[in-house]
């Protein structure tokens, strides 16, 4: 009997070894596919290391490139059945950015993130250029925004003539219903997008200029704005 108590007892250690090896050695790639983070539309170019520092080339969030990141799971959320991968870009650029991307529980998001996102054409015609990120966290639960905080400032491509968007626009992040908020307005304050974004990638995005100016109107009636009594609104819907 005691020699088959010492067999299940080197069984245990061998399978709790394997299980620890497993752990500390485990590929960020497989890590990443089982957090589901794909749900959250993340995709990469390419995904080098193991769980705790690895590096994750061209990640995407849906349309909008983060670029080439270092990456690594945080350990403490684990003990709340959170899978939290840290990531970051310091190159002292102004497009440096850090913050996570997490996942459990029925929850998936982003918290703490810091810094610039390129946007080329994702909002097209919205001429929205690039997202500043100021410790942004947000999540969905299920398919609802579960919470949602920190501020984002939108760099506006191009100019319309009697308009200065030069300081572009800001507001703070917020749930409406099932969707995550960007309410950004102009330092005049007559100039305002709405983006919700969905957790299904669906956004709409509603740009309103109030004026009063007929060539205003005009220029921006050229570029796809539709009169809405004083106001001059372009409203667009995709999928990120």
């Amino acid at each position: 009997m005691m020699g088959l108590r010492l067999s299940r007892r080197m069984r245990a250690v061998l399978i709790a070894t394997l299980l620890v090896g497993l752990l500390l050695f485990l590929p960020m790639r497989v890590a990443l596919g089982l957090a589901g983070l794909e749900r959250l539309g993340v995709s990469a170019q390419e995904v080098r290391g193991t769980v705790w520092s690895g590096r994750i080339g061209q990640l995407m969030l849906g349309e909008m490139p983060i670029g080439t990141v270092r990456a690594g799971l945080s350990p403490l959320p684990l003990l709340v059945g959170r899978a939290r991968f840290d990531i970051a870009r310091n190159k002292g650029l102004p497009d440096d950015i850090r913050g996570a991307l997490t996942a459990g529980f029925g929850r998936i998001g982003i918290d703490d993130v810091s810094g610039a996102v390129p946007l080329g054409r994702t909002f097209a015609p919205l001429p929205v250029a690039s997202l500043m990120f100021e410790d942004v966290s947000g999540y969905f639960s299920g398919d609802r925004c579960g919470h949602a905080e920190g501020r984002v400032r939108a760099r506006m491509a191009g100019q319309f003539p009697g308009l200065n968007l030069s300081q572009g626009l800001s507001g703070i992040v917020a749930c409406d219903g099932d969707a995550l908020l960007l309410p950004l307005v102009s330092q005049s304050g007559l100039e305002k997008i709405n983006l919700r974004i969905w957790r299904t990638g669906r956004y709409v995005a509603e740009m309103r200029i109030e004026t009063a100016d007929p060539a205003l109107a005009a220029a921006l009636g050229q570029a796809g704005f539709a009169s809405v009594g004083n106001a001059q609104l372009l409203k667009i819907e995709g999928n990120l």
